[in-house]
């Protein structure tokens, strides 16, 4: 017995997997601003720079910030990819869906290609 059901959206997914990594960086994040303050009134005591890193435990709190940023940048540009598609699935125009996401043309246009090569391959 055969069920029709429809193609998942490819904006919502990537949608949803924003709203993971985001929830994840936020936790990660906050780890973090608490280890700065830890660094913070280490160095207040006049310890040296060297002491302190040297003791930190792994990962540092520069290498937490530098995962964080990649797992943003990450899904945050299959998130602004899919939602270009959609948009422009719904007829809106490139020059329309640049001005709202505050970029050129040729930015929606390679952004629809980068999208474009991703399914096919």
């Amino acid at each position: 017995m055969a069920t029709d059901s429809p193609q998942p959206d490819p904006a919502v997914r990537a949608l949803s997997e924003l709203l993971t990594v985001l929830d994840t960086c936020m936790t990660e994040l906050s780890g973090a601003r608490a280890r700065a303050e830890k660094l913070l009134s280490e160095r207040e005591t006049g310890r040296a720079w060297l002491d302190i890193v040297t003791a930190e435990s792994r990962p540092l709190v520069v290498e937490q910030i530098s995962s964080v940023m990649a797992a943003l940048a990450s899904a945050g540009g299959a998130w602004r990819r899919e939602q270009a598609h959609a948009l422009a699935a719904e007829q809106v125009s490139i020059n329309r869906i640049a001005a709202m996401f505050g970029v050129t043309r040729q930015r929606i246009s390679a952004l629809l290609r980068e999208r474009a090569r991703a399914a096919a391959g």
